[in-house]
């Protein structure tokens, strides 16, 4: 017979709640962890017409407070949109990283989206080019894979 304390039995399972603070519930990573329906809004989306924007906001929320890179969103929590949908605000060019930005020519670049063939080009308006860089690689392929989501693709 094996003893209470032995190291192959398991510790009880605890209730322990959240410690209260003076705004309410303190989060914590395993507040934010818990397991959810898949298709739950968060409040702030609850007004969307486009439930799949609202389910990909929430996630897309939730996923960068752990992992996922701001730059790598589908969707745009400032504008509440698809990224392909505003893009192309001014509020999108970042000049140090080089997102939506020609540096030798220093202008924004401006970005055409074709939701019937589902294609994205970024061009220049000084030079004309396309800027061979990884923050316009990654750029086009966010938005392409804006426009999958949201179609369905």
């Amino acid at each position: 017979m094996e003893s209470q304390h032995s190291p192959r039995s398991f510790a009880p399972a605890t209730t322990a709640e959240p410690a209260p603070t003076t705004t309410g519930l303190r989060r914590n990573r395993r507040d934010r962890l818990t397991l959810q329906p898949a298709d739950f809004v968060d409040p702030r989306y609850a007004d969307l017409t486009d439930q799949r924007l609202a389910i990909a906001l929430t996630a897309e929320d939730r996923s960068e407070e752990d992992s996922l890179h701001p730059l790598e969103r589908i969707t745009c929590h400032t504008h509440r949109r698809w990224l392909h949908d505003c893009v192309s605000s001014p509020q999108h060019v970042i000049v140090i990283t080089g997102t939506r930005w020609c540096r030798p020519c220093g202008r924004a670049l401006n970005v055409a989206v074709d939701q019937l063939a589902g294609d994205v080009s970024v061009s220049c308006p000084s030079c004309g080019k396309t800027p061979a860089t990884r923050a316009t690689r990654q750029l086009v392929r966010a938005c392409r894979a804006s426009l999958a989501a949201a179609y369905d693709r």
